[in-house]
């Protein structure tokens, strides 16, 4: 099976490393995955570092490539829009944000949607996209060594509007510890005790998986799809988007660590059984099929 991979995005956000992984997988399942992605962006470098088949994308590429694959899969809303109008052959979209569908003829296009979490999976079907036309594929990550660190750590998305930087912090300083930002999550985890994820809209939240698979307690905002990877008290905390709120919950998982070490060890065995990176790319595999079919 050969299969075309489309992404526009500048920085390797989450999207951009479940596009990696899942090419890496289906090289080693046999699968032929070609990569068209910005040219000097995040994602077109590392997937020259890592060896992978990656080309410029560019209109001519997009055209000469659109009826050359078995699958072509979009993964951002502007190669959706490119390969919609080109009319590519068999054409697979994921959808990891969590607002509201703009274009009904674009979502018309696409053979099957590939939804991050049953949240995004709602806002597709209310936009008009048939519900058989959709399936969930949550978002896979690596299964890092645990962490024996003692800092609280949030991503870096300050500049984000969507993302919660700015009341992490003001919950942080309500706490009395010192939040440290990081846009490297997978070579910082390991120094973390706790991890705050904020965020006004989420699909899923790739990088809250990420520390779980680290085995790091997460505070997380009760919205989107985050209750579908936490469930409150059990592997993690939800807290609502308010400084209080969060500043309540680090000082909670700070005064018991036993508390916190019992969350992380029950995120890390969810992230075993159900977001890996095998499963990622096993159930997209599986939708590629039914396409086929």
């Amino acid at each position: 099976m050969t299969v075309l991979h489309l992404d526009t995005g500048k920085e390797m956000r989450g999207g951009q490393w479940q596009v990696l992984r899942l090419i890496e997988g289906q090289r080693a399942a046999g699968l032929r995955p070609m990569l068209l992605a910005r040219y000097g962006g995040s994602l077109f470098e590392a997937a020259c570092e890592k060896g992978l088949p990656v080309a410029r994308l560019s209109l001519r590429k997009a055209v000469s490539s659109a009826f050359r694959y078995d699958i072509t899969h979009a993964h951002d809303a502007r190669s959706h829009t490119l390969e919609a109008v080109l009319h590519a052959r068999n054409l697979v979209v994921s959808r990891r944000v969590a607002f509201s569908i703009g274009s009904r003829w674009k979502y018309a296009r696409a053979r099957r949607y590939l939804a991050v979490s049953e949240f995004v999976k709602s806002v597709l079907i209310e936009g008009g996209v048939p519900e058989e036309k959709i399936r969930v594929v949550y978002d896979g990550v690596p299964l890092l060594e645990p962490a024996q660190g003692t800092a609280v750590i949030a991503p870096s998305n300050l500049e984000d509007p969507e993302k919660g930087g700015a009341l992490a912090a003001q919950g942080a300083r309500l706490a009395g510890v010192e939040l440290e930002f990081t846009a490297s999550l997978e070579r910082h985890l390991h120094r973390a005790a706790i991890f705050v994820y904020i965020t006004h809209s989420e699909g899923l939240g790739s990088g809250a998986l990420l520390a779980m698979s680290a085995g790091v307690p997460v505070i997380a905002s009760n919205v989107g799809g985050l209750p579908e990877i936490i469930r409150h008290r059990e592997n993690g905390l939800l807290v609502e988007n308010a400084p209080e709120s969060i500043a309540a919950a680090i000082r909670e998982l700070r005064d018991d660590p036993g508390m916190a070490r019992r969350l992380g060890l029950a995120a890390r065995q969810t992230i075993m059984r159900q977001f890996t990176v095998e499963h990622m790319v096993r159930r997209t595999m599986e939708v590629y099929s039914q396409v086929l079919s």
